[in-house]
């Protein structure tokens, strides 16, 4: 071969080389470094049980990225089918691949502010966090429900409504109901401090009971600033030994949330919730008791009133009275309102 096609043969081999390695470098370029996710989606939830393939129709459904072919083959080059970690992940838009799988791949995910508050029943408060955790309404309907579990935390089935203290909280999306049910048992015991525990025992209460009365000091009260008057009441009927009878735990015994006059005939409703026939406390919280229906039963106000009926101006403040005379001046008051209204139930 004379010089000539030797030097032609090594530029041929040369540009050859060059392209092969213009496109090997432009595959890892655009497997590794280009912008590929897309602004369709704001977060990338992965569930407990999902592999690698569950992740990849996710994406591809969601249209989280531009290039699923690039990103499967980044994955594999990273190792990332046998790392895939649940959560909810924060998905920003142009950012590569390889940012993309080390966060999923390491675990890096988005906390979940978690706010539940002004909850009625159980059913409400697993739907709430159904809402915003992986575990589904059942589970933790199966939760509140649990016997056992309960017990261990020092409940029953029907107070343990109480150990959840409505707040804000940080939670990873995959936190399963037992995690979030040790979570909040830490969260309980922080509020129940010695301050708290000291002013329950001087009522003579615990604190499962005096969760139980602020939830019917809630279901009372529209306006925080009556909370601590209403608690007051209660406990001096709790005191003399009379009947609460509170109106709210006669709507739960009933459980018809709709009843805006409670009648004679709801007032017969056979249930241990319902305080115009049974003595004491109703055996757990009617509604999910709020930080400050619990502070208002804990500071509250001493006076010698054993009545209350809703003010006539529906202001969703109260008529107080000492004596059952005028009490039922007060009765007359609201009844005639409600009339003149047109509210029969």
């Amino acid at each position: 071969m004379n010089k000539k096609k030797l030097r032609l043969t090594l530029l041929a081999i040369a540009f050859a080389a060059i392209i092969v390695g213009g496109l090997v470098a432009y595959k890892y370029y655009k497997g590794f470094f280009a912008p590929n996710v897309t602004d369709n989606t704001e977060y990338l939830y992965i569930y407990s049980h999902w592999d690698f393939e569950d992740v990849m129709q996710s994406i591809g459904e969601l249209q989280a990225v531009d290039d699923t072919a690039s990103f499967r083959w980044a994955a594999g080059k990273m190792e990332y089918p046998e790392r895939v970690k649940p959560g909810k992940y924060k998905l920003e838009p142009g950012m590569n691949n390889r940012t993309l799988i080390n966060k999923l791949g390491g675990g890096f995910q988005e906390p979940v502010k978690l706010r539940f508050e002004n909850v009625r029943l159980k059913e409400n408060l697993a739907a709430v966090l159904a809402n915003q955790l992986e575990p589904d309404s059942i589970a933790f309907i199966n939760l509140l429900n649990n016997d056992s579990l309960a017990s261990s935390y020092g409940f029953d089935t029907e107070n343990f409504f109480g150990m959840f203290i409505p707040n804000t909280y940080e939670f990873y999306w995959n936190t399963s109901t037992d995690a979030f049910a040790k979570r909040m048992h830490e969260e309980y015991k922080k509020f129940w401090n010695d301050e708290r525990k000291e002013k329950a025992a001087a009522l003579k209460l615990t604190p499962q009971q005096v969760s139980v009365l602020a939830s019917i000091v809630k279901g009372e009260a529209l306006h925080t600033d009556e909370m601590p008057t209403i608690a007051g009441l209660y406990l001096n009927r709790l005191n003399k030994g009379m009947l609460l009878q509170a109106d709210p735990t006669v709507i739960f015994a009933n459980n018809d949330f709709t009843i805006r006059r409670v009648l004679y005939r709801h007032l017969r409703m056979d249930s241990p919730y319902n305080t115009y026939l049974y003595r004491g406390l109703p055996p757990g919280p009617i509604m999910m008791p709020s930080i400050a229906s619990i502070d208002a039963v804990l500071n509250y106000r001493q006076h010698d009133y054993l009545y209350m009926c809703a003010k006539e101006d529906f202001s969703g403040y109260h008529n107080f009275a000492v004596t059952q005379a005028e009490h039922n001046v007060n009765a007359r008051k609201f009844q005639q309102a409600l009339n003149e209204r047109n509210i029969k139930r």
